[in-house]
Parts: C-alpha cells; sequence; structure tokens
C-alpha cells in the first residue's frame, strides 16, 4: 500500500494518504526496481533511464516500450512467456515509472524517439526488434521508420499515431483551467484508478496490487508535473492536422504485426483500417472483450501471438 511507502513527518505522511505530494524516491526504488529485481540505472539525454535486462543473453534482442501512465512492469506477462526465446530489454520511457521527468520539461514524440535511440545506443543495441504500446508504439514505429536498417521485426499495441476521435478524461484533464497547477500537487487515488478500469476492457482482470503500483510510481518526485507537460503534448498534437501521417507509416520497411483490443477505449480500434491500408502485408490480430493494454490485460495470448509473429 501507498502508505508502506512513506518516510515522511507525520503531518506530510497524513497528506500523503490523501494524495497529495511525491513519496520518497529512494523508498519507491526499493519496492519497484530493487538490485534483486534486476533494475538497473543509465543517464540518457538528461533523463536517469530505469531498464531491466533480462532472459536469455545469446538470443535475440526483443525491447519492450510502454505507454501513458505505465512503467516497464506493465510487460511483466511477456518477460514470464518470451524471456526463453528472448534477450528482454525494458525500460521507463521518459516522464513515467522511476525514469521520471527531465529538467528542461520537453517531451514532444521527436525528444522521446531521440531518448529510445540514445538508449539503444549506449546499451550497444544494433539489431532489435521492438514491441510498443501505445505512446511507446508510436515511439518503437518513429525510430523503425528512421532506422530500419536496425530493426528486425516490429510489434505496435494499440498504437499512437493518427488522430484519437475522443481523447480520455485522464489526458483531457491536463489543460483544464489550473491543472497545471493542482495536479501535480494532488491527484487521487480514485482518478488513477479509474484509468486504469479504462484501459482494461475487463476490469475484473486487474491483477492485486496492480492500481497501488501504478498509484505508487505516479507519485515519483517530478511524475505528475511530467505527466500533465506530455498529456498537453498528445492534446496539442491531436487537434493539429497531420496530413503526412499516412505517408510517413506507409514508408515502414520492417515486417510489421498490429495488436488491438477491441474495447480500447482511449485509441480506437476503427483506426485497424487506416494501419491496413497505408501498411501493406501488415499481419492483424484484434481481441474481443479487451481494451487498451493486451499485453497486461491478456498476457499469455498476447505474448503466444508476438512470439509466433517473432518467430516467422
Amino acid at each position: 500500500m501507498t502508505a508502506t511507502l512513506s518516510l515522511q513527518p507525520p503531518l506530510a505522511e497524513g497528506l500523503a494518504r490523501y494524495g497529495f505530494g511525491p513519496l520518497p524516491l529512494a523508498a519507491l526504488k526499493a519496492r519497484y526496481a530493487s538490485a534483486e529485481s534486476g533494475s538497473k540505472f543509465i543517464h540518457v539525454d538528461g533523463f536517469d533511464v530505469h531498464y531491466r535486462d533480462e532472459g536469455s543473453p545469446d538470443k535475440p534482442v526483443l525491447v519492450l516500450v510502454h505507454g501513458v501512465m505505465a512503467s516497464l512492469h506493465t510487460w511483466d506477462g511477456w518477460v514470464t512467456e518470451l524471456s526463453r526465446h528472448f534477450r528482454i530489454i525494458r525500460l521507463d520511457v521518459p516522464g513515467f515509472g522511476l525514469t521520471g521527468g527531465g529538467q528542461d520539461r520537453e517531451y514532444d514524440g521527436e525528444r522521446l524517439v531521440r531518448a529510445f535511440g540514445m538508449f539503444l545506443d549506449r546499451l550497444d543495441l544494433k539489431h532489435v526488434s521492438i514491441a510498443g504500446n501505445s505512446l511507446g508504439g508510436y515511439i518503437a514505429w518513429n525510430y523503425a521508420l528512421a532506422n530500419a536498417h536496425r530493426v528486425e521485426r516490429l510489434i505496435l499495441i494499440d498504437p499512437a499515431g493518427y488522430y484519437m476521435q475522443k481523447v480520455p478524461l485522464m489526458i483531457a484533464s491536463a489543460v483544464l483551467p489550473g491543472a497545471g497547477i493542482m495536479m501535480p500537487m494532488w491527484m487521487p487515488r480514485a482518478l488513477v484508478a479509474q484509468g486504469i478500469k479504462e484501459v482494461y476492457g475487463d476490469a475484473r482482470k486487474i491483477k492485486p496490487g496492480v492500481i497501488d503500483r501504478y498509484y505508487d510510481i505516479s507519485r515519483r518526485p517530478g511524475n505528475r508535473r511530467a505527466m500533465i507537460d506530455i498529456f498537453r503534448v498528445l492534446v496539442k498534437a491531436n487537434r493539429e492536422e497531420l496530413p503526412t501521417t499516412p505517408n510517413r507509416v506507409a514508408a515502414l520497411k520492417v515486417p510489421t504485426m498490429l495488436m488491438w483490443g477491441e474495447r480500447d477505449r482511449w485509441i480506437s480500434p476503427r483506426h485497424v483500417p487506416m494501419w491496413q491500408r497505408d501498411v501493406p502485408g501488415i499481419e492483424v490480430k484484434v481481441y474481443p472483450g479487451v481494451g487498451h493494454i493486451p499485453m497486461e490485460e491478456i498476457p499469455e495470448e498476447s505474448a503466444a501471438d508476438a512470439l509466433r509473429f517473432l518467430h516467422a
């Protein structure tokens, strides 16, 4: 529970129980990035990137990139299923997880893609397959677009890239009057819990401890401010016309698989035909009753489909 992480004076501890203020970074690292878990940190482009290097070191490399509000823990099920077949690298995307935000507060798509590429360079990963979800999918396909010679195969899971027909309330709230002042100071657990329920097709599949984890990590020092900044970038991008997106997507030269939850409330499965139109030969898997994060909601089934595609 979040209260167990508090190492603060009584008044601060009392406020922390109601969602005010950050949690101590040391306590968060002890719980979610212990040495026993394999967590490591590396400085990349102004960020202390939290990552894990797991699986079979002599196998092909698979890099996993999560979406908004999430962390590398969203891939736990895939690591369990795929670690015998791959060397798996997963990271906390800048602005989220235990990586946290940067001093310059710049989080546009180009910056995140560049930081991702620098991360791969720091680990000397020259040939990889990449799986990305949501914002992580956007990072993955844009990186593959510019570095096709380094990407073996690409799995996009409910990826961002085209318009969201309706921006999720959690993201849209970032542009409300006063949100930039209030939300970094206070974000109730109920709001985080509602956001998680929205990204699952069936909320009954949320495992014990998952909501606590999302909530705890959202309270890493600086994360709420970074989250607001990133959400504002997403809202602005969604409002602007992106006439070059189909042409850019069509330039993908990497074998690509598209996974989508049929009950995705954040990025509609109506995007699937756009990807099929613009990326001839793309392999598509739509999961009935599943939401925005199939790799977390149905890890065994989605990992099995990923394994089949990656070994094709």
